[in-house]
């Protein structure tokens, strides 16, 4: 079995992501920039930040954290929103969620300019991704994605399964997928025999936030297996996914933690740098 290294591929996109920005500084004379609205102080959004600028400082983006209390009215985040959105020098724009409660997630996701939207959550990058127009990617998704096609870079008329049915996870996924032209079925908690259909896959991404839901007897010899989950349980940190037991079937597993995770954070800058070259043309 091929363990699917998230920590090497991100260092590799990481890599990659430096020497271009280094390219768009000398063609352009300025560099992208993105800007991390923070609200509150969750400790895992904490991290998910200070990583997030600490990753973004090292392929050389210009990079700013705006920190709110938890306490911060809808309204200045909003005003915040638009000042950014008509900042030259700010390429990409990204709010931690999740929100506190009397902040409306859905009119923040739309404040922000599409074309300045990493995060690829705005309806209208929604919709072009759906429809496959040029759009921002969902961050995680699009880690997920270009972990699968290192792999096997040739996907089409494979059959794939999606686990779960989340506007930030399951339906891009599925998105992306249809784009290599797989045949998707999307699954989640509610379907009949999930077992079945998860051993028709040659690919199964789950991203359903139930611990070790997918089993060893679920999936079939040689096939991909991308884990996003990360439940905390009394053993630890487990993922979707039955490593122990899948691993002796798979061709290939991300584990949890190292594999989909390091992945995201590399694409939010991918993100970055694209919206960046969209706003030159």
């Amino acid at each position: 079995m091929i363990l699917i290294d998230g920590k090497k591929a991100a260092a590799e996109l990481r890599a990659d992501l430096k020497q271009e920005v280094a390219q768009l500084k000398s063609k352009h004379n300025k560099v992208p920039g993105l800007t991390v609205i923070l609200i509150g102080d969750l400790t895992p959004s904490q991290i998910y930040v200070r990583n997030k600028e600490k990753s973004a400082n090292e392929v050389g983006l210009k990079s700013e954290v705006i920190k709110y209390p938890d306490s911060v009215e809808e309204k200045t985040v909003l005003e915040k929103i638009q000042e950014l959105n008509s900042d030259e020098t700010v390429s990409g724009i990204l709010v931690q969620l999740p929100l506190p409660k009397h902040i409306d997630k859905q009119k923040v996701i739309e404040a922000i300019d599409p074309s300045k939207d990493v995060d690829g959550f705005h309806p209208m990058n929604v919709g072009n991704l759906s429809s496959g127009y040029e759009s921002s990617i969902p961050c995680t998704p699009l880690g997920c994605y270009l972990l699968i096609k290192k792999i096997e870079p040739n996907l089409s008329g494979k059959k794939a399964v999606v686990v779960g049915r989340s506007n930030l996870n399951g339906k891009p996924m599925t998105q992306l997928l249809l784009k290599e032209n797989c045949t998707v079925t999307i699954t989640h908690s509610k379907t009949k025999d999930l077992k079945a259909e998860c051993l028709e896959a040659d690919i199964i991404v789950a991203a359903v936030g139930i611990p070790e839901l997918v089993r060893g007897d679920w999936v079939k010899k040689d096939a991909v297996v991308i884990d996003v989950g990360i439940n905390k349980t009394d053993d630890g940190i487990v993922g979707d996914v039955h490593f122990d037991e899948v691993s002796k079937n798979a061709k290939a597993l991300t584990p949890v933690p190292g594999g989909v995770g390091p992945m995201t954070i590399a694409c939010l800058l991918k993100n970055t740098i694209d919206c960046f070259k969209r706003s030159q043309i």
